[in-house]
Order: C-alpha cells, then sequence, then structure tokens
C-alpha cells in the first residue's frame, strides 16, 4: 500500500517536472494561452483540448501510436497545404469525442451553443498546441511556432480576433494558421501575418 502510494507520487513529480520544464521551453505569449486558463501546455504525448469559449470545456487528448502515425505522415507531404491537414485531422479526431463536429464558423456568444462550438480563443490555444506537439516531434523542417498574435480595431470596425502563428526559419515570414473563421473539418486559413492584420 504505502509503496503504490510511492510510486503514484513518484509518477505525479515526475509529470509535472516534465510539465515545468515544458513551459520554460515557450515564449511568454505562447505559456500565457495556458496559463491564463490555468492548463498545463502540451507534451509529446498529449495536450488540452478546449472549447466552450475561452476554455470553460476542456478534454485531453493523448496521442496514441495510430495518432502520431497519421500525423507524420500529414506532415511528411511537405505540401505547403500539410499544415491545414494537420488542422482538419485534430478538428475530425476531436469533433465526435467533445461534440465540435456540429461547430460553425466564426462562432462567439451570438452562436448561442458555446457546448459545440471554439471561439477564437480556443482555436488559437488549440492550434498552437497542436504546432507545438508537431515541432517537438520535429515535424517541421522550415518552420518554428510563433507567439500567438491579435488584431482588432473598432476605429475600422475590424471585429477582435486572434490566431495560432507559425515563422519561416529562413525568411522570418511569419503566417497564421486560423480555423475560427471556418466550419468543422475545413481547411483553415493560412495567410501572411501582415495580410491577415489587415482582414476583417
Amino acid at each position: 500500500m504505502v509503496l503504490g502510494r510511492l510510486a503514484a507520487l513518484t509518477g505525479l513529480i515526475l509529470a509535472l517536472t516534465s510539465w515545468t520544464a515544458r513551459a520554460r521551453e515557450l515564449s511568454a505569449p505562447q505559456a500565457a494561452l495556458y496559463s491564463s486558463v490555468s492548463i498545463y501546455p502540451p507534451s509529446a504525448t498529449a495536450m488540452t483540448v478546449c472549447y466552450g469559449f475561452v476554455c470553460r470545456r476542456r478534454e485531453i487528448l493523448d496521442f496514441t501510436p495510430g495518432d502520431r502515425s497519421a500525423l507524420t505522415q500529414i506532415m511528411a507531404e511537405g505540401r505547403a497545404s500539410a499544415v491545414q491537414k494537420a488542422v482538419i485531422w485534430f478538428d475530425r479526431r476531436m469533433g465526435p469525442v467533445i461534440g465540435t463536429n456540429k461547430r460553425v464558423a466564426n462562432a462567439d456568444i451570438r452562436a448561442l451553443d458555446s457546448a459545440h462550438n471554439f471561439d477564437c480563443w480556443d482555436t488559437t490555444r488549440n492550434t498552437t498546441s497542436l504546432l507545438l506537439v508537431l515541432q517537438e516531434w520535429s515535424l517541421f523542417k522550415y518552420h518554428v511556432v510563433g507567439d500567438p498574435h491579435y488584431r482588432g480595431n473598432t476605429l475600422v470596425l475590424q471585429l477582435p480576433h486572434n490566431t495560432a502563428v507559425l515563422i519561416e526559419r529562413a525568411t522570418k515570414v511569419e503566417w497564421v494558421v486560423d480555423m475560427w473563421p471556418k466550419g468543422y473539418a475545413q481547411p483553415p486559413d493560412v495567410m501572411t501575418l501582415a495580410k491577415w492584420v489587415t482582414e476583417d
């Protein structure tokens, strides 16, 4: 009995140490995505999936060997659309589990269905987490995960919005990966950050 409790405590300490080490590798804006809603950052084996608007609902995605194989195969294609396909994979993988297979594009409080939707904070957090996992698995050849980015200017009727970002290693050009404006299992918007900040 005592040995069992000691083993469980040791496992918990090792897990917390791993999560703490992972958090230290993140930039401050990346870490804030997780600390602001009191969840652990993603690891090579799991990530918290946020939904219900600003992560009020959560589900742990424990990556199986099959998940890793599927994502590795998608990313090995080496096409520009590989990241879009990885995000679609995530949407299809989690949609039936958490009910977001009913989600709509641009969901916010006006959708009147937080239980089945992501707001842009949820999609930013989830997409950044997925990208960090892919990076942890060394599946990016030409990009690194950047800091999430915000836009919004009420003076020109541009509503507040945020998104996940990838940075091209060679050129330092920032690319957004934004699934919020799209419905279930549709390819996320991928465009330069410079273009994204001008969108409505």
